[in-house]
C-alpha cells in the first residue's frame, strides 16, 4: 500500500461518516416534525373539549 491508497481509503471513510450523519439527522428532523404535529393536534382537541364544556369561559 502506497499513501495515495491510504489517504483513498481515509476519504471513503469520511465520505461515509459524512453520509451516515446526514441520514441520521434527517431522521431525527422527521421524528421531530411528527412529534411538533402530535403535539399540536393534542393542544387543539383540548382547547376545542374546553371551550365546547365551559363555553362561559375563553381559554387561555
Amino acid at each position: 500500500m502506497n499513501v495515495d491508497d491510504v489517504i483513498a481509503e481515509r476519504i471513503a471513510a469520511a465520505r461515509a461518516r459524512a453520509e451516515l450523519a446526514k441520514k441520521q439527522r434527517a431522521a431525527r428532523a422527521a421524528a421531530r416534525k411528527r412529534g411538533v404535529a402530535i403535539r399540536n393536534a393534542a393542544k387543539l382537541r383540548h382547547r376545542n373539549y374546553r371551550q365546547h364544556a365551559n363555553p362561559d369561559k375563553e381559554s387561555p
